[in-house]
């Protein structure tokens, strides 16, 4: 009993570490004034009757801190991947040159800037969402232990790791979102 409660302490510990990158992952979408490749990670462009993902048609660099890049792998795509980046979420206006389109990111309002702290915070909530529960799934897993025999201190010192990982989780994730509103805030 002893080692499968250490195995469902060892997968809680890995799945709010997945809950944290996956969360930073999320939040690097987010832009923050500055041009990044990973802005267009979420745009999918149509490709031979299909929606393919941006990055697997087109290669991305920033050449400077407000401009991104893109270079199609072929030239024939290059008016739908404008067409994908203008009906995005992203609020640019993409500028095609034949070979390459530049997008050119504008500095943010401060009524934008608020609107993305809340949408940081939206994204770091369901970041605590997940961790919490994972605490839940792995609470009722030692619960049923317990029903099959495991001793109940051993069940009740599992339950207090897995509440100890809960909180570290949970500091790390609002750590990230104390720095990427930081970010954000930045003029």
């Amino acid at each position: 009993m002893e080692e499968e409660i250490s195995m469902f302490l060892q997968e809680a510990e890995e799945l709010m570490q997945k809950a944290i990158e996956h969360t930073q992952k999320e939040l690097s979408k987010i832009r923050a004034g500055k041009a990044s490749p990973t802005m267009l990670d979420g745009i999918k462009v149509e490709y031979y009757g299909a929606d393919t993902p941006l990055n697997q048609v087109s290669s991305a660099t920033t050449p400077d801190a407000r401009t991104i890049m893109i270079k199609p792998f072929e030239k024939s795509i290059i008016n739908a991947i404008e067409k994908a980046i203008r009906n995005s979420d992203l609020g640019v206006n993409p500028q095609n040159d034949g070979d390459s389109i530049r997008i050119n990111i504008p500095p943010l309002t401060q009524e934008r800037r608020t609107q993305l702290v809340k949408q940081v915070k939206n994204e770091g909530e369901n970041g605590k969402i997940s961790i919490r529960n994972i605490r839940k799934d792995t609470n009722n897993s030692l619960k049923e232990l317990q029903k099959e025999g495991a001793s109940e201190d051993a069940v009740k010192r599992a339950e207090d790791q897995v509440q100890k990982l809960t909180d570290q989780y949970t500091a790390k994730i609002d750590a990230v979102l104390v720095s990427k509103e930081e970010e954000l805030m930045t003029v």
